[in-house]
This record gives C-alpha cells, sequence and structure tokens, in this order.
C-alpha cells in the first residue's frame, strides 16, 4: 500500500478538522458543560467493560463503607481515595489497550509490553488499596 494510499484510508475514519475544534469555540461553562458529555461518555465506555463493571459493583459499597470505617476525614480520605484510585487506573488501562487495538490486533512485543504495563499499573493501585483498608480494619477492630 502506499503512502498517498494509507493516508487516504487513514483520512476517511477521521473526524473533520472542523468537528474536532468546534468544541475550543466554547467558553466557560459551556465547555465544562460540554466536556462533561465527554466524560460521562467515557465512563459509560467503561461501564462496557467487564473489569471496570466489576470494580464499580465492588468499589462503590466500599466507598460508602469508607465513611464508616474512617475514623477521621483523612482516613475516609485514604480508603475511599484508594477505590477511586483503582477505578481511575482501570479506566487509564483500558484506554490504552483501546487505543493499541486501533492500531491493530496483530500480536507485537511493544503492544504486549504496552498492555503488560497497564496491567501492572491497575495490580499496584489494587495492592495499594487492600494495605490501605488493611490497616483501617486493623486500626479499628485489630
Amino acid at each position: 500500500m502506499s503512502k498517498e494510499s494509507a493516508r487516504s484510508a487513514a483520512d476517511d475514519r477521521a473526524v473533520p478538522a472542523h468537528e474536532g475544534l468546534v468544541h475550543k469555540q466554547r467558553q466557560g461553562l459551556a465547555r465544562l458543560i460540554h466536556a462533561a458529555s465527554f466524560s460521562l461518555a467515557g465512563l459509560r465506555a467503561g461501564l462496557k467493560e467487564p473489569a471496570f463493571r466489576l470494580e464499580v459493583i465492588v468499589g462503590v459499597p466500599m466507598i460508602a463503607a469508607s465513611f464508616w470505617l474512617g475514623q477521621h476525614w483523612i482516613e475516609v480520605l485514604l480508603l475511599a481515595g484508594s477505590v477511586v484510585l483503582v477505578m481511575i487506573v482501570e479506566l487509564l488501562n483500558t484506554a490504552i489497550e483501546s487505543a493499541l487495538d486501533r492500531v491493530g490486533l496483530q500480536w507485537h512485543d511493544l503492544t504486549k509490553r504496552a498492555k503488560d504495563l497497564g496491567s501492572a499499573a491497575v495490580f499496584l493501585a489494587l495492592l495499594l488499596c487492600l494495605a490501605t483498608w488493611a490497616m483501617a480494619l486493623w486500626s479499628r477492630f485489630g
């Protein structure tokens, strides 16, 4: 495939330049509301992913429980924040995987490495959450 035909194939999938810049013309509250619609679309897309959906199902009750378990506002913030951090990292991992899958589904060392690194980030966030909750439980009941 020539460079010209590859470029035209990519251009067919791309959003026209004038459509991509419409949000840049908005100012103030209108821009914030428009940006929030993209964020909500991202959350809806995330909920279609089994891993994120499971983390939300488990995480929402944990966030509610953090208000009961935490003995001070800092503890509540750390408990709830560690759960939200897991969700954030999972969304970023899903975004990385989606971008890589868009490039191509064929196996490649760098694709595997990027996906493994994203998975490791989620794992570390989960370990941090587990340790935070274990220490809070130990402090309260131990």
